[in-house]
């Protein structure tokens, strides 16, 4: 009896039994299981996903690879002073006075050349000879022009015995002035004809008439033989320092900036003062005194029209607006776009239009001049037969003029007299009127170079604040 009891009794042992161990194991292999049909479950949707979405991953790795190389470009440039973008300290008006910002003028101080393609073949924007070679180079010695005009002569108060004070020349409705001299519609078309000796009015008529420059500066601009010359009234652009140049033209070619009081006033404000020896940088700065027009782009065609006038006894001269840093060699300039090619004017075509009467209609729609001044001169184009092509001689027929290169030629300066003449009895906007000058003398052939040489040959930076008018 006491063995079936004993029989009876279940046996417990320390271990657990063996059915408690299968229980165990069985959720063990369960597990093993499950967690080996999801890794394989994830790795087929990673592959799916791979398949499926290759393109864009490999895209965006590219652009992770791209950025690297930017970041570390950059922070090559960063440490290199060479290559860092030129900062300057631009002062700016706030109501309390001037304080100091840092402006960006990275478009400053480019000497790159920019590069097109020609028939197939990249080539660079101004063939530029190096400055080794340059700066060797001597002006052409003079030679006998080939030109139908051999001279011109500027009329003015004492050569046609009049004696009128500035109130008596002014013509009501005109901007004709003592400085100007009044052209009648008769005086005009006569002056258009091209002969031998030609009388034609070319701005300082009368002494009267204002654009007063100091003895000092008379004697400095008699000295150049060539001239670089811009100009800034009415405190509207800074002045930009010429780059590119060698020593020995910066010996041979003087570099002229005209300023008045307003400029004058404005530039000091900002801590850039003309010094003793009257320069700024490579500039020697000329202050106008008694400008002849109330508006300020009148003013400003004088310099860049009139260089014949203001420096008698140079042979050649370079334009550059004040918007406009000049960037190359100016020896080197004339000799790529006049020298070798035997020119004796060469100026900037325009980029985008082609025709006076194109330029019209967007002249109007900038508001650069209201649409009765512009009707009136694009009439009196008409009148007189100017046609609406938008090509002369194989060139475009219109003219950008921000950059004018030129040999002081009996043609060249008539072309420059009846030009300026043009922009005093019409509008402003040289560009409707160069065109119709250029083919009325229909006697001389021009460099109308491309607006990637203009790009090679400046650095532009564009109106730095609005012109203030002159009160007189």
């Amino acid at each position: 009896m006491s063995s079936t009891m004993n029989s009876s009794i279940p046996s417990f042992s320390d271990d657990g039994s063996d059915e408690t161990s299968r229980m165990r194991a069985r959720p063990k292999r369960k597990k093993k299981k499950f967690e080996f049909r999801t890794r394989n479950h994830l790795i087929t949707r990673f592959l799916h996903f791979l398949s499926r979405w290759w393109i864009v991953l490999v895209f965006l790795l590219a652009i992770f690879v791209l950025g690297f190389e930017v970041s570390r470009i950059g922070k090559k440039i960063g440490d290199d002073p060479k290559l860092k973008p030129k900062l300057e300290l631009k002062p700016k008006r706030n109501n309390h006075g001037y304080g100091r910002e840092i402006e960006s003028t990275s478009n400053l101080g480019r000497l790159d050349m920019p590069t097109r393609i020609v028939n197939g073949t990249r080539e660079p924007c101004l063939k530029i000879l190096p400055l080794e070679e340059v700066q060797h180079m001597e002006f052409p010695s003079d030679t006998e022009t080939n030109s139908f005009v051999k001279k011109v002569v500027y009329k003015s108060d004492k050569n046609e015995g009049i004696q009128n004070t500035p109130a008596q020349l002014y013509k009501e409705g005109s901007r004709f002035n003592a400085f100007t001299g009044y052209q009648s519609l008769l005086e005009r078309e006569k002056s258009f004809k091209v002969k031998e000796t030609v009388m034609v009015q070319c701005g300082f008529y009368s002494e009267n008439g204002g654009f007063e420059i100091s003895d000092a500066d008379k004697d400095f601009m008699q000295s150049c033989k060539a001239v670089v010359s811009t100009c800034a009234f009415g405190g509207g652009d800074d002045l930009y320092q010429p780059i590119g140049m060698s020593q020995a033209s910066l010996r041979k070619v003087c570099y002229v900036a005209f300023w008045d009081e307003i400029t004058r006033a404005t530039q000091e404000a900002e801590g850039r003062r003309i010094g003793e020896d009257n320069m700024i940088g490579k500039w020697r700065v000329l202050v106008v005194k008694n400008l002849p027009f109330t508006d300020q782009r009148l003013n400003g065609k004088i310099p860049k029209m009139l260089s014949h006038r203001l420096f008698p006894q140079a042979r050649y001269s370079i334009w550059v607006d004040s918007k406009s840093q000049f960037r190359r060699d100016p020896i080197g300039v004339l000799e790529a776009l006049l020298w070798r090619t035997n020119y004796s004017l060469a100026i900037s075509e325009h980029g985008a239009r082609s025709s006076i009467y194109d330029e019209g209609k967007a002249v109007v729609k900038k508001h650069k001049a209201t649409p009765e001044e512009v009707e009136l001169q694009l009439a009196q184009y008409r009148r007189d037969g100017f046609p609406e092509f938008k090509r002369f001689r194989g060139k475009k027929a219109l003219a950008e003029a921000s950059v004018i290169v030129r040999e002081h030629t009996p043609l060249t300066n008539l072309l420059m007299c009846h030009w300026f003449n043009e922009v005093i009895r019409f509008t402003s906007r040289d560009q409707l009127s160069f065109p119709y000058v250029l083919r009325r003398l229909n006697a001389l052939k021009i460099n109308m170079f491309p607006v990637c040489t203009r790009k090679a040959l400046v650095n532009s930076v564009g109106h730095r604040r609005k012109v203030k008018p002159l009160v007189i």
